[in-house]
């Protein structure tokens, strides 16, 4: 597996990590046994990065990968969880929070440390609270060897440039927005860049909006933008193309972004994501994927405290 370098950390991820919080139970009830071999089937196909969170399965997903993670030798994976969401609206970036987050974070996965902590979707928060306490508080920690590097995450493009403009990061991890349908995070790679920050991107599928899977209840996809995506899933299915394929592919190919981030609890279905980005890419067919979903390239919905998006109009 391809491996790249991480903005200024200077570490090298695998172009594809493991997202875990499928193995918190966040989508759909799972096998628990099967959700804990998805971990080894990621390790053996040469993935070394793992990404989670408290805030998956309310603890669940970190406490599986406690299970799994002393098996490993600690050199072969770099692990990244998050803090500051905790429940659907219960967020809390506190100072004293933070401490506390990460100690139960390295109890629960039964580590010593943390490769990478992440701010966990700040835009529902005032984002000076994140800028003033939650980073400050965050890098007397680094201090300690608990944590090696430090970043946020959320849905916006703004909470990004907002940091970014007050405050230094290692890195961010940014969802939903370098996809077959969405490639916002492309404008923000020259500053990125610029600074050193690395960049992580998560979720190629947007939420099964580019597979051949009902869309989840709670997708936010307005009915043109449902009218397009199946206008384009007939069409691969016409050309005997599978849309997930297609879109995993194209989302790890940038080499700007360090590593994709892709999850599930089904380990056939991490070996076949693993199996896809070692394939030869078919560009025609990206490209043909792209053009039908040219009507609602860089849709986006609004995500947090309206002050925080890209829009006035929430």
């Amino acid at each position: 597996m391809e491996r790249r370098v991480l903005g200024k950390t200077g570490v090298s991820v695998s172009k594809l990590s493991f997202g875990a919080s499928s193995l918190g139970q966040e989508f759909r009830n799972v096998d628990l046994n099967q959700a804990i071999q998805c971990v080894h089937v990621a390790m053996d196909h040469g993935l070394n990065f793992i990404d989670t969170s408290p805030y998956y399965g309310r603890g669940l997903s970190e406490c599986l990968l406690g299970k799994v993670l002393p098996e490993l030798a600690r050199d072969s994976y770099y692990l990244c969880t998050k803090l500051g969401r905790y429940a659907p609206q219960h967020f809390d970036f506190s100072a004293r929070r933070v401490f506390e987050s990460i100690d139960i974070s390295l109890e629960r996965m039964r580590v010593d440390h943390l490769d990478m902590i992440v701010c966990h979707d700040i835009e529902f928060v005032d984002i000076r609270q994140i800028i003033e306490e939650t980073l400050p508080t965050l890098r007397k920690i680094q201090q300690s060897g608990k944590v090696r590097w430090i970043g946020i995450s959320g849905y916006p493009m703004k909470i990004f440039r907002e940091v970014l403009s007050q405050s230094d990061l290692d890195f961010v991890l940014s969802y939903n927005h370098y996809t077959l349908q969405n490639t916002m995070l492309e404008e923000l790679v020259p500053t990125l860049q610029e600074h050193g920050v690395g960049i992580l991107n998560a979720a190629p599928f947007s939420a099964r909006l580019l597979a051949d899977a009902p869309l989840p209840v709670w997708h936010k996809a307005p009915p043109n933008v449902r009218e397009v995506r199946q206008q384009v899933l007939d069409y691969c299915r016409q050309q005997g193309w599978e849309l997930a394929k297609l879109a995993l592919q194209f989302s790890v190919a940038n080499p700007n972004f360090a590593s994709c981030i892709a999850g599930s609890a089904d380990p056939v279905r991490v070996a076949q994501w693993c199996d896809w980005v070692n394939e030869p890419v078919d560009h025609e067919a990206i490209a043909e994927v792209r053009r039908r979903l040219a009507p609602i390239h860089n849709w986006f919905y609004c995500e947090g405290r309206p002050e925080n998006n890209d829009t006035p109009v929430c």
